[in-house]
């Protein structure tokens, strides 16, 4: 089976977001550093592996770093990079919005101009921004524009400041990625933001974090905190199941046998968070999901695919 994955979990590091971020005293969760990018670096591990195409996004801390003014140009940068990728290599790959949230004005106007004028497939937001997590009514402005736009978000974990504090002796990436990603689509599911926006359809990182290993637990909610009385079980789960995953860092056997246990086969979608994580890891994913004896050749061929082009229009053309 010749799969032409579409890989939606791909970052790029355009050099004017690794110049800022350095300014900026931050960095990436990785202990060896910003890892080597390029186009033609991206193309050769593609055709590595059978993708044909690679949705970019900008992985955390994101865009802003105190300053409004500076976060709108750093976003704006950041998507015309994206626009010019795009336009060279229309086939190969695709493009996220980046925003410069907290500013809820300035994100609006960004995806607003990177929709419009620039063709993004999509909106990339962080699954918090300072100590507010996705589903916060702060954010409610952006689900607007969003939601009428019914547009495809990919979420990806942010490095919490909780998270930051703490001692631990292994990087962020590791646990407190998807603690991020997870808390995120509690919040969603629990604040009724998939109620009131449900035309968004939301991608979660690394399979949604430990969300498919707890979400029975999750589901219990009505019967221990009145606060959930109004829910059932059922409607929490059936909330969750709304998501898409993918399955970057996340094809293991344990992890696709909690995911395929809540989420719909068609919403679950190949990711390789490629360069952040090596090129032995995306070779390793591939393996896993073609081997996975959860996953037969259509199974397969869904994840690899067929799933994204549903959510994708503009690159149906490009994989017919």
């Amino acid at each position: 089976m010749s799969a032409s994955r579409i890989d939606v979990h791909a970052h790029s590091l355009p050099p004017c977001f690794k110049e800022a971020v350095v300014a900026a005293g931050r960095g990436p969760t990785i202990t060896s550093g910003f890892p080597s990018w390029s186009p033609e670096q991206a193309l050769e591990l593609m055709d590595r592996h059978d993708i044909q195409t690679s949705i970019l996004s900008v992985s955390q801390p994101g865009v802003h770093f105190g300053d409004d003014a500076q976060a709108r140009e750093l976003a704006r940068a950041c998507n015309e990079f994206h626009a010019e990728v795009v336009a060279r290599w229309p086939r190969r790959f695709g493009a996220f919005v980046t925003v410069p949230l907290p500013n809820v004005d300035d994100a609006c106007t960004e995806i607003d101009y990177a929709l419009s004028t620039l063709g993004a497939d999509g909106v990339c937001l962080l699954a918090s921004y300072g100590e507010r997590f996705l589903g916060d009514a702060y954010f409610d402005p952006v689900m607007d524009v969003l939601n009428d736009r019914e547009a495809v978000v990919f979420i990806h974990p942010n490095f919490h400041p909780s998270s930051r504090n703490l001692t631990l002796g292994w990087p962020g990436w590791m646990a407190e990625f998807l603690f991020d990603t997870t808390r995120a689509a509690m919040n969603l599911v629990f604040s009724g933001a998939l109620q009131r926006f449900p035309r968004i359809k939301f991608i979660l990182a690394h399979a949604g974090g430990t969300l498919p290993y707890i979400a029975w637990r999750q589901s219990m909610a009505p019967f221990i905190d009145p606060r959930f009385a109004d829910l059932t079980p059922e409607e929490i789960l059936r909330r969750i199941g709304t998501f898409y995953f993918d399955t970057a860092i996340s094809a293991g056997p344990a992890t696709l046998g909690a995911l395929t246990e809540i989420a719909p086969q068609d919403h679950i979608l190949f990711g390789s968070d490629w360069p952040y994580a090596p090129a032995e890891v995306t070779a390793r994913t591939v393996d896993a999901l073609t081997t996975s004896p959860r996953l037969d050749a259509p199974a397969q061929a869904a994840i690899a695919r067929n799933n994204a082009l549903a959510l994708f229009p503009r690159l149906r053309d490009h994989h017919a």
